[in-house]
């Protein structure tokens, strides 16, 4: 088995900005595996929250034996970003060659589309205003927050798109008080789901916090070592295929999160429609799924998922999987 690793630069349509910075480039890493004349690929984008970078990814990547399969991987990488890679790109080489697709050799059924958030970035609250009232006929709309100021954007944003159903991501910027603050007026204006609303590993205050609106992991779930933690804290959790380190992995984090009672998000870094397409099996039939990737760049590859009124579809065969 050959392997390879390849930088990608994506440009972005607008600057993207969360409560920890800003960026007009998606950043990736393309693992291609070939085994004679067929290929498998997958993509990863490396979590700066997480202590990776592209160099580090790489690294973890090149270092891997010249064979190895999804089970070796386990113990062979960490969940995160270079898994993720890895993992997604041997799915992908088996269904190439054994011609099936790769919920077939998962055990699945058929995918289909599903609707999927749409992400307003952090900036002013006239600026989100406007953001909303451009965006206001998408079914949902998912809101950047995370700042002591944060009250006067999600009222614009609910004046932008008064009739849009509304989740909200504070990317662990606010305190207990914070949110004890805001909560209430999530509830007020209609917001469905909060997503990781304190830091990871603060957020035992939860527990003790009347939760009027859904409460979901982000930062504070990786895998399924991550859901004994949760519990009485999160009503969620956002499943990333960059955090529990490839479909593998988020597949079985699904099933171990709904046996424990956790209601199923599915999200995505800022990639490419590579990145987002075996997410998009892991999201069906999950209560929000979060995989507007694509949707936020100005260039992506050949053979893009499609995205329309259904919401994302599952990929093509020439794409991936």
């Amino acid at each position: 088995m050959k392997m390879t690793v390849e930088r990608n630069v994506f440009r972005l349509a607008q600057a993207f900005t969360i409560s920890r910075g800003s960026r007009r480039q998606a950043q990736v890493l393309t693992v291609r595996l070939c085994y004679g004349d067929l290929c498998g690929w997958g993509e990863c984008v490396p979590y700066a929250r997480y202590g990776e970078t592209l160099e580090s990814v790489a690294l973890q990547i090149d270092g891997l034996p010249a064979q190895f399969d999804r089970q070796s991987l386990r113990d062979l990488l960490p969940a995160g970003a270079a898994r993720n890679a890895a993992d997604c790109a041997l799915w992908d080489l088996e269904a190439k060659r054994t011609g099936r697709r790769v919920w077939e050799l998962a055990g699945l059924g058929a995918p289909g589309p599903e609707i999927t958030a749409y992400t307003l970035s952090l900036d002013s609250p006239d600026a989100m205003r406007a953001q909303a009232a451009k965006h206001a006929h998408r079914p949902l709309l998912k809101i950047k927050l995370g700042t002591p100021e944060d009250m006067p954007r999600l009222e614009a944003v609910r004046e932008g798109a008064p009739e849009a159903r509304i989740i909200v991501d504070a990317n662990e910027g606010w305190s207990a008080g914070d949110y004890a603050d805001l909560a209430p007026h999530l509830l007020r204006l209609g917001v469905e789901l909060v997503e990781q609303p304190l830091p990871a590993g603060q957020d035992d205050a939860l527990a003790q916090m009347a939760r009027p609106v859904p409460v979901c992991a982000d930062e504070s779930c990786h895998d399924r070592a991550s859901l004994p933690g949760l519990k009485g804290k999160y009503d969620m959790v956002n499943i990333k295929l960059d955090k529990a380190g490839g479909l593998t992995e988020a597949l079985a984090l699904r099933d171990a999160a709904r046996a424990q009672g956790f209601g199923v998000m599915v999200g995505c870094m800022v990639g490419s429609s590579l990145a987002m397409a075996p997410a998009v099996l892991v999201a069906q039939g999950a209560v929000v799924t979060d995989l507007d990737g694509p949707l936020l760049l100005a260039e992506d590859r050949e053979n893009a998922l499609t995205f329309d009124e259904n919401g994302v579809h599952p990929p093509d065969a020439a794409l991936w999987g």
